[in-house]
């Protein structure tokens, strides 16, 4: 299904897969990105449909391309684009998402560029999904997010491939210009470290820590963007925010390689102190380099307990803390200075609605940098 949200003179096809993956809370970042571009572009979204045997179909089709290369359809309906574009944009969590470009008729003939956002392919995956990579090899550009990914998969797609951080709605997740107060004191959403988990637990039962943890399966959201907006209320409200490496806990499936993924943008916006195990990674260094961007708590760790207490007696250090991570989101880690970027890559203008966004960004973070941080 093709969505003309933007009049006839629409620039960007923009492909998402919120019409077949719409309870998943993992994806719900890179919805929230498309939204911000659907803001300020000018925008037909693609959204294919399932079928009724589509969670079926789904795994027969999965099973195939890894097991023989064969790409089936896992059950969704044909798209023909019939409009003419200048960037025919996909935004993709797995290798697997691909499949789905495969049924989409027109877009190579129909759009002058074409980039692909591949959010999550570890270097182990590379070689089981090859007959996925080969969907991707049709792309113009490549953007992943996982940087240690991006020489392996262009040595396979023979396509160019670059490197852009996650982002995030910084606006929403910004508590300023009304702070409210901090009032819950730890807050983690989904994979933990369970060691941390149970001393957290101890802690709200001795102590009274107010300790907001998953206690429900994240695949059975209702409302994305209602989820979205209560987990910014939720993150604006938290003293501190807990962050790990990407599958820390799955050190087999990830081949050692260290990612980062949106918890850390989650955490800085709101300037939540986030406290967890710092990635060893040279693009973290560079993404989230200011003082104390992540209080280092290694996972798997019992000693949460003594770190809060730590940074309790000391406010100053809190509120530069803070007022950094809030400020640096607002000017950085933004979901439109990606978008820009993009434009960039495909050497398309920016449009008016994009500076407009820059500018309240800007503003925002002059509010910030002034105002006193609420604890």
């Amino acid at each position: 299904m093709i969505h003309n949200t933007s009049g006839n003179n629409s620039r960007i096809l923009l492909h998402s897969q919120r019409g077949l993956f719409d309870k998943f809370h993992y994806r719900l970042g890179l919805y929230e990105f498309e939204d911000i571009v659907r803001q300020v572009d000018s925008v037909d979204l693609i959204t294919p449909q399932p079928n009724r045997w589509f969670t079926y179909g789904s795994r027969i089709a999965n099973r195939m391309a890894s097991d023989c290369d064969a790409l089936a359809n896992p059950g969704i309906a044909k798209i023909k684009v019939e409009k003419s574009y200048d960037l025919f944009f996909a935004v993709v969590q797995f290798p697997k998402d691909l499949l789905h470009i495969k049924y989409v008729e027109g877009w190579k003939e129909r759009c002058r560029t074409s980039i692909c956002w591949l959010n999550e392919i570890w270097v182990p995956d590379i070689a089981k999904t090859k007959a996925y990579l080969k969907i991707l090899s049709q792309f113009d550009y490549v953007i992943l997010h996982w940087s240690g990914s991006v020489k392996p998969v262009q040595e396979v797609i023979k396509k160019p491939c670059f490197y852009l951080p996650y982002g995030i709605d910084a606006i929403q997740f910004c508590p300023y210009p009304n702070p409210p107060r901090r009032v819950i004191d730890v807050y983690s959403i989904g994979r933990r470290s369970e060691k941390t988990h149970h001393s957290l637990i101890r802690m709200a039962k001795e102590n009274g820590t107010f300790y907001v943890y998953d206690t429900i399966d994240g695949n059975q959201v209702l409302r994305p963007n209602e989820h979205r907006l209560l987990l910014a209320s939720m993150a604006k409200r938290s003293r501190y925010f807990i962050v790990n490496p990407g599958k820390a806990d799955l050190g087999e499936e990830t081949g050692g390689q260290i990612e980062f993924g949106n918890r850390f943008f989650e955490g800085a916006a709101s300037g939540a102190i986030m406290i967890g195990e710092t990635p060893k990674n040279a693009q973290f260094q560079n993404v989230f380099n200011w003082k104390d961007a992540v209080i280092h708590l290694p996972f798997d760790s019992e000693s949460i307990e003594a770190t809060m207490n730590e940074l309790d007696r000391d406010p100053q250090r809190q509120e530069a803390i803070r007022k950094n991570s809030i400020v640096q989101s607002l000017l950085r880690h933004d979901w439109i200075y990606r978008w820009e970027n993009i434009l960039k890559i495909s050497g398309i203008e920016p449009m008016s609605k994009l500076l407009e966004r820059k500018q309240r960004l800007a503003s925002l973070a002059r509010i910030v940098e002034k105002e006193p941080t609420v604890f």
